[in-house]
């Protein structure tokens, strides 16, 4: 959450998606986005509306699921060629599903 990166951003036409730091300021003039999510954070108190109204709890979800494969297959993958990594990653996630299934519980309709 820094002018340059902000600048870059704009500069290369990417709308940024950065929460800003707890008790951020305003910045001036074109840095809108920013300045949206800081008066988000201060008239909630949090950044929790502000990740909700643009999505980034899914990013959050995302990262949080590259950690797990990382964390039980290891960071990196094996094979050199593209098409075998492509597979490799596929039955990484197969195997991250199944393991989560597992261990989900079942649900049953009572009455």
């Amino acid at each position: 959450d820094t002018r340059l990166c902000h600048d870059e951003l704009r500069r290369k036409k990417i709308s940024a998606l950065i929460p800003p730091r707890k008790g951020a300021g305003y910045w001036p003039g074109e840095y809108a986005d920013r300045n949206r999510a800081v008066a988000n954070q201060r008239m909630t108190g949090s950044n929790a509306r502000w990740k909700w109204t643009t999505d980034y709890n899914r990013r959050s979800i995302a990262e949080t699921a590259m950690y797990r494969v990382k964390q039980l297959f290891g960071g990196s993958l094996t094979l050199r060629d593209y098409d075998g990594q492509v597979a490799e990653a596929m039955a990484l996630v197969r195997a991250l599903n199944k393991m989560t299934k597992a261990g989900m519980p079942e649900s049953v309709r009572i009455a």
